[in-house]
């Protein structure tokens, strides 16, 4: 298996049963969970990128306008398709997870176990 499935299939893990759904739709879940994943995908990637910015200026070295003007060779262009399959996989996982559980319907939810364990 290669490295960009196995990082896939990483992505994809999820907890035994069915997923338990709060708002008012399964479909409305799902677009929450997918912008929720993409925040924090960003949110970590500005920290990151701040972080270096600030530190090749410190050391007196191309900063954020070098960044931007940036033209990325054969390799980083490849390395980056890559890097996007694997994101879009963790930020699309409960849809992935959702088309899983369609075609084995036989897990219980959270709530079956929950009202089987206080016997109703």
């Amino acid at each position: 298996m290669s490295d960009t499935a196995d990082l896939l299939a990483a992505a994809n893990r999820k907890a035994r049963g069915k997923r338990p759904y709060f708002l008012e739709s399964r479909q409305t879940e799902q677009v929450l969970s997918i912008v929720m994943a993409v925040a924090q995908e960003l949110a970590v990637l500005r920290e990151r990128q701040d972080t270096l910015e600030r530190l090749l200026e410190q050391h007196g070295l191309p900063g954020a306008a070098a960044i931007e003007g940036f033209v990325p060779d054969d390799a980083a262009r490849a390395a980056r398709g890559r890097w996007t399959e694997e994101y879009l996989a963790r930020i699309l996982r409960i849809l992935h997870q959702d088309a899983e559980s369609l075609q084995s319907p036989s897990e219980n939810s959270a709530e079956d176990v929950a009202r089987e364990l206080a016997g109703d």
